[in-house]
């Protein structure tokens, strides 16, 4: 019999605190737990008792990485209650300043925290010794990325520009071509990532998801859509707590998300591409096909591929917006405050971010509600985790620890909103 206990203290290169604890006993896994072990920040609880137009602000520190995502959901839905539609060019800059989200956070993962994994190496700088034009190209589309929320945010972090009702200040048509060359650029090195992402070697994995994402009728989703799933869910975004629940565990202070009455369900770029082939930008679409990637990818770590197709998406549908653009003539839209209840979600880079308040006759948030994309996806990562380990029992101690990180990390977790530490405990008896 063969008892082993594998311990990993620190996972790197993904953001957030968690712990994984997998037993065997008898050549059988026993038990998985996928802990997130992040103190609670209580953002729901600050939003109460503050006005509708803070919201934007408050909610775009929940995280570093993806906060356009948390913006655009609260904005969304404080305009939904308002009965306020903001559309033409202040939309199109909405969904600009997505696509630089896109671009910096999925060139950050893709090369930065998952390839060095495929690639045998411990980290990126380790990478950077044999790769050094791969990791100088993909921290030059990293910025570009950046400059886009610069530009449309204020900053990169922590955006400052966005509000209810579209932006304090908008660019000019000059300002944005200064964009777009670096996004030609952007453009082919996103190409060429698709073909490197597909070269990779990929563990066996495959499972019959529920994919969950948005969906919208004429445009692959970033900002708007209904909720969709490719076992049958299609409604719009005020029925969302009528077909999903949350519920606590005892090792997690994360709640895991279910589809009610079936089990997890998985959001973000894999479910975005099964569920949106056809909305796909033409150069994005003719990328996955030259790189013999189906229009349904089943096999997790084959999502680092699916984000370096999103990639080329992001960099030719912003290419698009700069090139229609026409500056608007004022940069928001006014909101006056009514009582009611909102809902709004949007795509962040690692799944759907869904938002719900309500706010009286004041604008004062009397309640909000909010799922990050990794809570959500939390379920399927232990249930991933679970078969993963039963298909490679005969892996070597070293091996399965490897190959068990490189699993958390193919969700790009982002546990408060991200995961730094990962404890790895397996147990053999």
């Amino acid at each position: 019999m063969n008892n082993r206990v594998i311990k990993v203290d620190y996972l790197a290169r993904v953001e957030g605190e968690g712990q994984l604890l997998v037993k065997i006993k008898n050549d059988a896994v026993t038990d998985v737990k996928f802990s997130i072990i992040e103190p609670p920040r209580f953002f729901e609880a600050f939003l109460r008792g503050r006005h509708f137009t803070e919201a934007p602000d408050i909610t775009a520190r929940i995280c570093g990485i993806c906060p356009v995502a948390y913006q655009m959901s609260s904005c969304h839905a404080m305009e939904s209650i308002c009965g306020v539609k903001v559309d033409g060019a202040l939309r199109e800059l909405r969904r600009l300043l997505y696509c630089g989200e896109w671009i910096e956070s999925h060139a950050l993962h893709v090369f930065m925290l998952h390839a060095p994994d495929f690639l045998g190496y411990e980290d990126s700088i380790q990478m950077a010794k044999d790769h050094p034009d791969l990791v100088k190209n993909a921290l030059k589309l990293k910025k570009i990325g950046n400059e886009i929320m610069i530009l449309l945010g204020g900053r990169e972090i922590h955006p400052i520009n966005p509000k209810v009702g579209g932006f304090y200040k908008v660019p000019t048509k000059k300002q944005l071509q200064g964009l777009v060359e670096p996004l030609k650029w952007a453009l082919d090195f996103a190409i060429e990532s698709v073909k490197i992402m597909a070269g990779l070697e990929f563990p066996e994995l495959e499972r019959d998801y529920e994919f969950v994402s948005l969906r919208h009728p004429d445009e692959y989703p970033l900002c708007e859509g209904d909720i969709v799933s490719n076992k049958g869910i299609d409604i719009e975004l005020s029925k969302f707590f009528d077909y999903f629940e949350e519920q606590h565990v005892p090792h997690s202070t994360s709640l895991h998300a279910v589809v009610k009455d079936r089990d997890d369900y998985l959001t973000g770029p894999m479910a975005r591409y099964a569920n949106n082939y056809d909305k796909l930008t033409p150069k994005a679409k003719k990328a996955a096909e030259d790189a013999g990637l189906p229009k349904v990818v089943l096999n997790p770590f084959k999502s680092i591929i699916v984000r370096a197709v999103e990639m080329v998406f992001a960099c030719e549908e912003a290419l698009r917006v700069v090139d229609e653009y026409k500056m608007p003539d004022k940069a928001y839209v006014e909101v006056k405050s009514k009582a009611g209840v909102g809902f709004g979600c949007s795509e962040a880079p690692r799944g759907i971010c869904f938002h719900r308040y309500e706010i009286d006759d004041g604008g004062i948030i009397k309640d909000a509600r909010i799922l990050a994309p990794t809570s959500q996806n939390q379920k399927a990562i232990e249930k991933d985790l679970r078969q993963f380990v039963e298909n490679h029992l005969d892996l070597s101690h070293e091996k399965m620890t490897w190959q068990c990180e490189q699993a958390i990390r193919n969700y790009d977790p982002c546990i408060s909103c991200s995961c730094h530490f990962l404890n790895l405990q397996i147990e053999r008896e």
